[in-house]
Formats: C-alpha cells, sequence, structure tokens
C-alpha cells in the first residue's frame, strides 16, 4: 500500500448514512471535522491522552483521534452533535450546563459522551464510578468536582462532595 491509497467507505452517522472516499492514513477526528464539518469532536492531543475526541462507536466510547477513519466502514458513530434534538438538551446536557461543569468549553463534548456512556451502561453510579467513567477525559479548567456533580445530577443523585 502506498501513501496516496483511499478507500470506499460506508457508515451511520448521527443517524445518517454516509458514503466517501478517504485516504488509507486519515484519521477519524480529521474525517469529522475537516472532511465533515463537525465541530463537537476536538484535537486535544491526537495521542489519544485527553479525550476531547471521544465519540461513541458502535454504542462504546472511543477517541477519534486514535482510528484511522477506513476503520469507520460499517459502524454506527455518535457524535456531541446527535445529542440534542430538536434544541432540548439531554439530562447529561442539561447538568453540565447548571452544575458549571464547564469552562472554556474545549474538553465538554468528550467529557458530555463519556458521560453519556457511563449512565447508559450504569444508570446510577458512584461518585468513584463516575471518575472512572471519566478517567480517560482531561480537563485543564474545572478541576472535575462539577463534572462529577453533573453525572451525579444526571443520574438523578446529588453528591455532597
Amino acid at each position: 500500500m502506498d501513501r496516496s491509497d483511499t478507500f470506499d467507505i460506508e457508515f451511520t452517522l448521527n443517524g445518517e448514512t454516509v458514503v466517501a472516499t478517504v485516504p488509507a492514513r486519515r484519521l477519524l477526528i480529521h474525517f469529522l471535522r475537516d472532511d465533515l464539518d463537525l465541530t463537537g469532536p476536538k484535537i486535544g492531543c491526537d495521542t489519544g491522552h485527553c479525550g476531547a475526541c471521544t465519540v461513541l462507536y458502535d454504542g462504546r466510547t472511543i477517541k477519534s483521534c486514535m482510528m484511522l477513519a477506513v476503520q469507520a466502514d460499517g459502524a454506527t458513530i455518535e457524535t456531541v452533535e446527535a445529542l440534542a434534538s430538536d434544541g432540548e438538551m439531554t439530562p447529561v446536557q442539561e447538568a453540565f450546563h447548571e452544575h458549571h461543569a464547564l469552562q472554556c468549553g474545549y474538553c465538554t463534548a468528550g467529557m458530555v459522551m463519556s458521560a453519556t456512556y457511563l449512565l447508559e451502561k450504569n444508570p446510577s453510579p458512584t461518585p468513584d464510578e463516575i471518575r472512572e467513567g471519566l478517567r480517560g477525559n482531561l480537563c485543564r479548567c474545572t478541576g472535575y468536582v462539577n463534572i462529577v456533580e453533573a453525572v451525579a445530577a444526571a443520574a438523578g443523585k446529588e453528591t455532597s462532595e
């Protein structure tokens, strides 16, 4: 395979079918942002450490900076853009807003996607389980207390921390 190889892919993105031809080495995050104009997933580190690029891939979280776009072929991918419906935020998004769980907003989409996944798998997590569920996402602004409180609130709980 030489660097000019391209591949035809087809997958579902936020409920819509996407058909595209992508270079073999194109990262999924660059395809989502640069080719499909999605601004939710962010490029924070390009090394899989920060989680700003987190999306749901076939129902589980992945860091889209660590996956090639060709690997999306046949998959179902959801970005933060898929969450709000008709302008109505999800409980996770509302809780992030109400609990001031964001400041600069750079990590927010990845945090929201990880929190959404966590609550789908565990609708009543403890604060420690919330921290564990978000451990692959870094925030340089909030100190995490408000983020944990927001996820707990979205789960219908209140923390006393």
